[in-house]
């Protein structure tokens, strides 16, 4: 089968998995594999809270960034995923243990899936959970179009507190699932980046947008961040400030977890940050 870095033969229903980073381990978990390995996630080590209860007892390989290649080896697996922008330059050692696929945008989480169903022999699995995300996205587009009206698409911003600077992505997972629902990114948000990062409270300005969706991990330096950016006047004159939408989010589900799982937890908190409710609350794979 063919993957971003090349063509790879898979014989049989692949039974021991090995996944190289965190969209794969999401993905895996949702087909109904339990990974014999995996990386370790980059909070709530060594796994996800999301994820810890459907992922099964796997050996542990380090981060995504510098996998264990002799543990995995020695895990004889069948099949392993990779990424890309992680794995490139250790492909060709990977695929001497095992059929190795890589899929080609980290970030398309339905991509992902679909390589993955095929390469594990789980299309029909697959399928269903394509259909049923596919029935979700249109249910709430439906739902918030009729709330919304004539403020319907809403542009929304993504930031990010970190303990010296804050951040706009312009891009990433969380973005992707956004554009998805029908959300547009305002005009000085289009641009083919991953975002930027800003250094002094001068910038937040460039925050505006007429809702914000703001994530950040729970440490004190970084609540030290938001407490100072969010008590400045400019902050206060942000239009999704002055109209009580501004939402934090889990920056898990919305920026590392990766895979169709976590975009289904994107969309949960979506349905109720704006008073929604799902019609099929039961079509969400495990989370």
């Amino acid at each position: 089968m063919q993957h971003a870095l090349g063509e790879t033969t898979i014989r049989g229903k692949p039974a021991r998995v090995i996944s190289l980073y965190q969209g794969a381990t999401d993905t895996a978990v949702a087909l109904g594999i339990e990974p014999v390995g995996v990386v370790e996630s980059w909070t709530e080590q060594p796994m996800y809270h999301y994820l810890r209860d459907h992922v099964g007892d796997p050996d542990y390989l380090g981060l995504e960034t510098q996998p264990d290649l002799e543990r995995i080896a020695w895990l004889a697996p069948d099949l392993i995923v990779g990424a890309q922008y992680r794995h490139r330059t250790i492909y060709p050692l990977l695929t001497r243990i095992a059929p190795t696929v890589i899929p080609g945008e980290v970030f398309d989480f339905k991509a992902l899936l679909k390589l993955t169903a095929k390469a594990s022999g789980r299309q029909d699995r697959g399928e269903q959970l394509l259909a049923q995300w596919q029935a979700r996205v249109n249910d709430f587009r439906a739902q918030i179009q009729q709330k919304l009206g004539e403020r319907w698409p809403q542009e929304v911003a993504i930031l990010s507190f970190r303990a010296d600077h804050a951040r706009i992505y312009y891009d990433g997972f969380a973005r992707t699932v956004l554009r998805e629902l029908g959300f547009e990114a305002p005009e000085a948000h289009r641009k083919d980046s991953w975002g930027i990062k800003l250094t002094s409270q001068e910038s937040i300005p460039a925050m505006d947008a007429q809702a914000v969706f703001v994530f950040m991990e729970d440490d004190a330096a970084v609540h030290h961040t938001y407490d100072s950016w969010t008590r400045h006047p400019l902050w206060q004159n942000l239009q999704a400030v002055r109209k009580n939408e501004v939402y934090q989010v889990d920056p898990v589900i919305w920026n590392m977890g990766g895979g169709i799982i976590a975009a289904n937890r994107m969309l949960d908190d979506l349905y109720e940050h704006y008073g929604l409710a799902p019609s099929d609350p039961g079509a969400c794979p495990p989370c």
